[in-house]
């Protein structure tokens, strides 16, 4: 059986779940192994599994994987074999591994073994090696393949915190992180303690009690019934910042119109360190909001708060169709300076964009 890991994930995060027999997880994003086998593990330690790493170093590890299934514990009912390495099995561990998976199907054992592997194309799939993962055990893509699937799993991640994060917050989160895994799971780690402590400590007192009772309570990776809303207000005041100002006290200058503010706001983001792709939100969403304003779309519909509302028809009567013509070009060349393409600095044409949406124009770029 194959499944993408958005698929798997939550499934493997009920109760109850069958881990007898062959699992193979191929990506190159290391998190998502490693919230496989955090998925998993409660699994294995609830049925009384020796939980053991064999790395391949060679085809012939294989045959440690062999030995290893082979052996009988006397404390431990079965073993479940984390195996890393991308060295392929030959044909005599190829057979013993479908014996394994046909006999685990049939429950004759209960042992298990997660494969992680780095991602495998489709010529790869096509090996004999490959066939008893997909005919008897189960295969999982931990691939992130675009923005949506990357913010499915990490909604997933917020849930098990206690946390539902309106869509304005998680466009500002993804932003603020570069759109990189690591850093957004980071983030809504810190959220949960700030806003969830109470939920925290409640799923902590479930899985301890989990790990030593064999009744028939809830697991402690179901997710929480309990749920802390933040918005993107919530997500800002979070981001720990020493500036003066707020992106949000730029993005009223901005649409206001006070040039002079802006450059102020700016000059003071800059010195205190501000991050440079939270700024280039602000100015972004400003300037796509008006863009879209000018080609008639309703405020709320654009979500637009209705405090702000206001502000952005001022914006709008203020800046002509002339003024807004290049302001593509100015978010892209903001972008490719703090991610270091170009060499001008990202603080200037940061600046110099919050002017253009303020109605100022310093020079063209």
């Amino acid at each position: 059986m194959q499944q993408t890991f958005i698929q798997a994930y939550p499934k493997l995060l009920q109760p109850s779940v069958a881990v007898a027999g062959l699992w193979l997880a191929h990506g190159d994003e290391p998190l998502l192994h490693q919230w496989l086998i955090d998925a998993l593990r409660p699994h294995w330690r609830e049925q009384n599994y020796a939980i053991k790493r064999i790395e391949l170093i060679s085809i012939k590890s294989w045959q440690d994987v062999l030995a290893e299934l082979g052996s009988l514990s006397l404390f431990d009912d079965a073993s479940a074999l984390i195996v890393t390495g991308n060295h392929k099995p030959d044909k005599a561990v190829i057979t013993e591994l479908e014996r394994f998976a046909v006999e685990a199907q049939a429950g004759t054992h209960s042992h298990s073994v997660l494969w992680l592997t780095s991602k495998l194309d489709r010529r790869a799939q096509t090996g004999k090696w490959f066939t008893p993962f997909a005919q008897y055990g189960q295969v999982i893509d931990c691939n992130l393949y675009d923005e949506r699937g990357r913010q499915q799993l990490l909604q997933v991640q917020a849930q098990q915190f206690g946390l539902t994060l309106s869509q304005d917050a998680w466009q500002l989160l993804m932003s603020h992180t570069e759109h990189h895994l690591l850093s957004a799971y980071q983030t809504l780690w810190r959220l949960s303690y700030l806003f969830a402590p109470e939920l925290i400590a409640a799923n902590s007192e479930a899985t301890n009690s989990e790990m030593v009772s064999t009744s028939t309570n809830p697991s402690p990776m179901a997710t929480s019934t309990k749920s802390i809303a933040l918005d993107i207000n919530d997500l800002q005041a979070a981001l720990v910042s020493d500036a003066q100002f707020s992106v949000f006290d730029l993005s009223n200058a901005m649409l206001a119109g006070h040039s002079t503010q802006v450059a102020k706001i700016v000059l003071q983001l800059q010195a205190s360190d501000e991050p440079t792709t939270l700024v280039l939100w602000a100015i972004s969403k400003d300037m796509r909001h008006i863009l879209a304003l000018h080609d008639g779309q309703d405020p709320q519909t654009l979500g637009i708060w209705r405090s702000k509302q206001g502000l952005y028809q001022q914006a709008c009567r203020r800046l002509s169709s002339t003024q807004t013509a290049d302001w593509t070009e100015i978010i892209y060349r903001c972008d490719q300076a703090i991610k270091g393409i170009i060499r001008q600095p990202a603080w200037e044409l940061l600046l110099q964009a919050a002017l253009a949406v303020s109605g100022k124009r310093l020079f063209n770029l």
